[in-house]
């Protein structure tokens, strides 16, 4: 009989969409994850970082958190195993270890951590375990699970982690080194083999993979990029987490999986379908997946518009969409247009007005306004506008910039 494995990640509990609160999405979303675990009747559970937006998220993000690892966990018969990322604070996610451990949570905060060995009774154990690695044995399948483990750390910590002597050895080396030899060690005979980490991966002189927006980058140059072909051959699978769109690097035989963020976080997601990735494993033999599309949450849109009314129009229609909103015209938006289209939708981020200046008909004429400076020069595009060309006088700046402060 196969094992089934659920891998998911980037849950970013208790983020925002600039001040739109994601709470109750991620909530909604959360039990989705619940309820394809029971439904495809999965053997265990991997969550490849991000676990938390911040270092220091809401209470309700916390509590969210730990009744859905606990959900997920069975009460201890199947293992949940939940890694640290980028977002994530080591410290906080290690601190519960003692109390998760008898739900059967397995929570690894710092790299090259060594997870405690324990068990439940009837259900399963953690038979071996070192820095960066442990092994599962569950009572339903009679072959092992080994399990690589790297939390996220930035290649400083990372190096001083595994202890390296060679403070300027590439990080690719360092890590692949460390890989190696604990799938060496710990891999010899017939079992699942798995590795679970929050790094960015790509294949060695494959095209860079783009981080999502808002999200802090983990690749900074080409030092921090770390190549698919330093995984062990004995590693079937290895679950990402990092990148919010689901996609797969690495050989087709042994497949290494970004599982992807289970929400749109960004507008650079606008339009993106989530999952989560369903692992049918046998020792020996190379791990198939499957995407599960997940069908919760607000979906997240980029639209723009040449008239207000145009925009009331598909904001009405569209009323579940979180968005960001273009209106283009000649003239700034007043305050009744703007209460038009608050009034006709609950989820404008942002409404971005694209103004040009210049008589109608006259295109050679129009230019359109940069809104990329400060509040002083939007203020005398605003004042030519509505003045036919007129530049605002010292006066009427001094004024303005006395209200602005």
């Amino acid at each position: 009989m196969g094992l089934k494995i659920l891998h998911t990640a980037d849950w970013h509990l208790g983020k925002r969409l600039d001040n739109f609160n994601r709470l109750d999405e991620q909530r909604i979303v959360l039990d989705e994850i619940c309820e394809i675990a029971e439904r495809e009747a999965v053997d265990v559970v991997l969550v490849a970082g991000d676990l938390f937006d911040t270092f220091n998220p809401p209470v309700e993000a916390v509590e969210l958190f730990y009744k859905t690892l606990k959900r997920l966990a069975k009460n201890g018969e199947r293992p949940v195993i939940a890694i640290a990322g980028n977002h994530d604070s080591p410290e906080r996610i290690d601190a519960p270890d003692p109390l998760a451990r008898e739900c059967g949570i397995i929570l690894v905060g710092l790299p090259h951590a060594e997870v405690t060995p324990f068990e439940i009774e009837n259900q399963f154990k953690i038979s071996k375990s070192t820095n960066g690695f442990f092994e599962l044995r569950l009572d339903r399948f009679k072959q092992p699970i080994r399990i690589l483990h790297t939390p996220y750390a930035n290649e400083v910590r990372l190096k001083k982690a595994l202890d390296t002597e060679d403070k300027g050895a590439a990080l690719n080396e360092v890590l692949g080194e460390s890989w190696q030899a604990l799938a060496d060690k710990y891999c010899k005979t017939k079992g699942v083999n798995l590795l679970i980490s929050h790094l960015y991966m790509m294949n060695r002189n494959g095209e860079l993979l783009e981080e999502p927006d808002g999200e802090k980058p983990l690749k900074v140059g080409n030092a921090d990029i770390i190549y698919s072909d330093i995984i062990p051959e004995q590693v079937q699978y290895t679950a990402l987490g990092h990148l919010h769109r689901a996609h797969q690097v690495g050989v087709e035989d042994r497949p290494v999986v970004y599982s992807g963020s289970p929400l749109s976080y960004s507008f650079s997601e606008a339009g993106q379908q989530k999952y989560v990735m369903i692992l049918e494993a046998e020792a020996g033999k190379p791990i198939t997946y499957t995407k599960v599309a997940l069908e919760s949450g607000r979906q997240l849109s980029r639209v723009k518009f040449n008239s207000v009314d145009d925009a009331v129009e598909w904001l009405v229609a569209n009323p579940y969409h979180l968005v960001e909103l273009t209106i283009v015209s000649d003239t700034f938006l007043n305050g009744d247009d703007i209460k038009r289209l608050y009034t006709a939708h609950d989820g404008i981020i942002t409404i971005i007005p694209q103004v040009t200046l210049g008589d109608k008909g006259e295109q050679a004429n129009v230019k359109q306004v940069n809104l990329e400076q400060d509040m002083q020069g939007l203020f005398r595009d605003y004042f030519k506008q509505r003045n036919k060309g007129q530049e605002p006088n010292e006066e009427l700046m001094d004024l303005f910039n006395e209200i602005l402060d």
